[in-house]
């Protein structure tokens, strides 16, 4: 395949490993005749992964209508030393 490099070919020729990423797509790297790793562009990267939501979009996201969270004022517990 020409996507799939064997690790020690992928060493070799790294540069090319990353001049197909961004060209022509993932390349895939083999260690004892099995994939191990891909290499990817990083706008292919940023595309797929997983975008992590701020705490207000979540809270904003609830389904539970009026929503009132309270903080507890306890005060701290005495300790001895």
């Amino acid at each position: 395949m020409a996507n799939t490099w064997q690790l020690q070919e992928a060493k070799n020729q790294l540069s090319q490993v990353v001049e197909n990423a961004l060209k022509q797509g993932a390349q895939t790297i083999t260690r004892h005749g099995k994939p191990a790793v891909v290499v990817l562009s990083a706008s292919d990267y940023q595309r797929i992964r997983p975008r992590r939501k701020k705490l207000v979009e979540v809270l904003r996201a609830c389904p539970v209508k009026d929503l009132r969270l309270s903080r507890v004022k306890d005060t701290p517990r005495d300790v001895a030393l």
